[in-house]
């Protein structure tokens, strides 16, 4: 078991170089993870220790934990994904929280009928199905974790433009949501102007089809209407994704002072898969999220997680599908 040990502290060492050389990876997360899964091991092979009937029990406790907290997971997401359709309406992305709680009751059912049945079918699937969601488990866990370390990164001082993300608007005005967004950027000028700092405000994202302005304008009109002098507000208004957010933004900032540093402001939910693409668009600068009401953050998560796995389809694609068929030959042979 010391080897469990050893390697968890071997990858915690790479996972704190790897923040401190470029916080912006999501390789990060999976070394938190896996430095973690290495210690929880190691702590679980000192029950080996114990006598037979100890470790019986605490197998027994252990089994009936996770289908306890599997059984409550479901329950919570299938109560948010009711509450996204109730409040945001069954467009796809709302419904994720829904369909992850539909996910967990399936992996709790799969295992009873496999093993109360002589179904030579169920066994193989329940197996499969149980590698697939180990793996996508330990990387939304990771995913998790590091978005909170991720967030409680604070951004070095002494920015000179805050750019502030868009987001729909409703009726060509600022929802909650996005004025959350630009409530932080706010404070955070604040900060910097009590430090001595200037710097720029500038709001980015384009006009959707449904929208009467690009929501760049709508933005800039809701800063200065709080206070915000016009001339310190700079628009960026052709952006239609959060990449070209962040390379459009790039490219006015460039322009106005070539080595630049930023804060880019989005939602916490938002925060580490904008900080991924604000490393890609080469933007210097950390990403910060403000805050999001409770109910709309399970879904928003599961979509941004979703969003990152899409970025590498073809690797993770690739690593379910093995699975799948290891779990499959498994099950047959036994």
């Amino acid at each position: 078991m010391q080897l469990f040990y050893v390697l968890s502290g071997i990858l915690a060492l790479a996972f704190v170089i790897g923040t401190v050389r470029e916080r912006r990876r999501f390789r990060n997360a999976v070394l938190l993870g896996l430095a973690l899964v290495c210690l929880g091991l190691g702590l679980l092979g000192e029950v080996s220790r114990f006598d037979v009937d100890v470790i019986d029990v605490v197998v027994v406790l252990g089994v009936l934990a996770a289908v306890l907290a599997v059984v409550v997971l479901a329950v919570f997401l299938l109560v948010n994904g009711a509450t996204m359709m109730r409040r945001e309406g069954r467009r796809p992305a709302n419904l994720l929280s829904l369909l992850a709680g539909l996910a967990c009751l399936v992996l709790v059912v799969l295992p009873a009928l496999s093993y109360y049945t002589d179904n030579r079918i169920i066994g193989p699937i329940t197996i499969a199905a149980l590698l697939v969601a180990a793996y996508l488990g330990f990387l939304f866990c990771s995913f998790l974790l590091y978005a909170l370390v991720y967030a409680r990164l604070a951004a070095r001082p002494g920015v000179d433009f805050v750019v502030v993300l868009g987001s729909g608007l409703i009726k060509g005005k600022v929802p909650p949501l996005l004025a959350a967004r630009l409530d932080k950027a706010m404070s955070l000028r604040d900060d910097e102007i009590r430090t001595g700092g200037a710097p720029v405000l500038m709001t980015s994202g384009g006009q959707g089809a449904d929208e009467p302005v690009a929501e760049a304008d709508a933005m800039a009109d809701y800063l200065v209407a709080r206070g915000v002098p016009e001339g310190m507000v700079l628009r960026e208004t052709r952006s239609t994704t959060t990449l070209e957010n962040m390379r459009f933004s790039k490219a006015i900032m460039t322009e106005r002072s070539p080595d630049h540093c930023c804060v880019v402001v989005t939602n916490n939910f938002h925060a580490f898969r904008a900080g991924l693409m604000s490393r890609r668009a080469g933007l210097n600068g950390h990403v910060l999220g403000a805050a999001t009401a409770r109910y709309y953050w399970p879904s928003a998560t599961i979509r941004e997680f979703v969003a990152i796995l899409a970025e590498h389809r073809v690797v993770h694609l690739a690593l379910c599908a093995l699975l799948l068929i290891v779990g499959i030959l498994l099950g047959l042979g036994r």
